[in-house]
């Protein structure tokens, strides 16, 4: 098993660690109305600063081009004091006198959060020189932002080649539930793949097929792979241009022996409103005004059997419209199923991306699933099985 070093290995007493983290937070009117990633955080902040660490946090926000002060991360680090319950000093800079001067004033135990990395040109680029900059303000990089690993920034990825580099609490997580479930999962493996797009996940079902038992597609991209079957699909949400490329998916999967999953029924309605006038039809009954909307129970039914059988799932994508009810039923419907089975022992559930986590939200069950990730971007790259570089930089060689 592929070995990251942690926490576990360090001794951060009186040392200065960086810790990188995705305080890219949602903020309104200076006030953060999303906290989710702040809370994953936290326990690594505390948990360094009880060791007597000096805790000076490194974030991007925003994409500002220059400083900007609409984008300073003074306010999220209000945030962070008011979720930790302690004091959080600010810093108007991120390298330079100011930072530096601020560093230089903290005692053991002490949290600084320095300014917006991405006030410098140098972050984005990964330039050595501004990579310096930062290294100079501590002995220890700690990375805690697995949302931003796929990419090979200053602070995500650069210092981990300059100073000791160790995955916080919330990498640490990430990195064992993305590996049992996808590296040395108990099987049967199942995975479920929606959303409106085949186009951007051609890579991730192409190395979803070599390592799952079961490929179960939802929401509008299974339109495209009914249409790949010869079935009419209405004015439903479609990629007519991929559906060749659907077919050969399907040809790929019968030769290797995978299951795929598509709905064997589904809800369709002639508006996309909120309760518009709905029915079930089989999936190869849709007619020329109807829009593929949903799931029907039957295709439901089919999909939590499979889970029951499975003892892995990988999650990500919805089911249909789940924005909108009643297009949301299957979506919540194979979310509690997930859950139960996951609470019962009998499923390891791992799900991530920015839509699967709203859906799931939607339906409750965040917290009774083995492990939600808060990264779309990053998340996505790992199941496509490319390599994060604030994650290689992590592996023990």
């Amino acid at each position: 098993m592929t070995v990251f070093r942690t926490l576990d290995q360090v001794d951060v007493k009186g040392k200065r660690i960086l810790v990188r983290l995705d305080l890219n937070v949602p903020v309104e009117n200076g006030i953060v109305t999303d906290a989710t990633r702040i809370e994953r955080a936290a326990p690594a902040i505390t948990e360094i600063a009880d060791k007597g660490g000096k805790v000076i946090l490194l974030s991007h926000f925003g994409r500002p081009k220059g400083r900007d002060p609409k984008q300073s991360l003074k306010p999220v680090a209000a945030e962070v004091a008011r979720i930790i319950k302690r004091r959080v000093d600010f810093a108007g800079d991120c390298i330079g006198e100011v930072a530096e001067r601020a560093v230089a004033a903290m005692k053991p135990g002490d949290i600084l959060c320095l300014e917006n990395t991405r006030f410098h040109a140098g972050e984005e680029k990964n330039d050595p020189a501004f990579v310096a900059a930062l290294a100079r303000l501590g002995d220890i990089w700690v990375n805690d932002a697995f949302s931003a690993a796929h990419r090979a920034h200053a602070s995500t990825e650069g210092l981990g080649h300059r100073l000791p580099a160790y995955a916080g609490r919330t990498m640490q997580a990430e990195l064992e539930a993305l590996t049992k479930a996808l590296e040395h999962p108990k099987r049967p493996l199942a995975a479920i793949v929606g959303g409106a797009k085949i186009s951007t996940k051609l890579d991730l079902l192409g190395n979803l097929l070599e390592k799952v038992d079961v490929l179960i597609i939802g929401g509008a991209m299974a339109n495209t792979f009914l249409l790949a079957q010869g079935k009419k699909v209405g004015k439903s949400l479609v990629e007519a241009d991929l559906v060749s490329t659907a077919r050969e998916i399907l040809s790929k999967a019968k030769d290797a022996k995978r299951e795929i999953v598509l709905p064997v029924d589904v809800v369709v309605a002639e508006k996309f409103e909120v309760h518009a006038p709905s029915c079930v039809v089989d999936a190869d009954k849709v007619g020329a005004a109807d829009m593929i909307l949903d799931i029907g129970p039957r295709s439901i039914e089919h999909v939590i059997s499979v889970l029951a059988r499975a003892k892995t799932l990988v999650w990500n994508g919805p089911f249909g419209a789940f924005e909108m009810e009643p297009f949301d039923t299957g979506t919540i419907e194979v979310a509690e199923a997930a859950a139960e089975l996951t609470e019962a022992g009998n499923l390891v559930s791992v799900a991530g991306g920015g839509d699967t986590v709203a859906a799931l939200n939607v339906a409750g069950v965040v917290d009774r699933l083995a492990y939600v990730s808060a990264a779309g971007g990053a998340f996505l790259e790992w199941l496509e099985g490319k390599t994060l570089p604030g994650v290689e930089v992590l592996r023990v060689k």
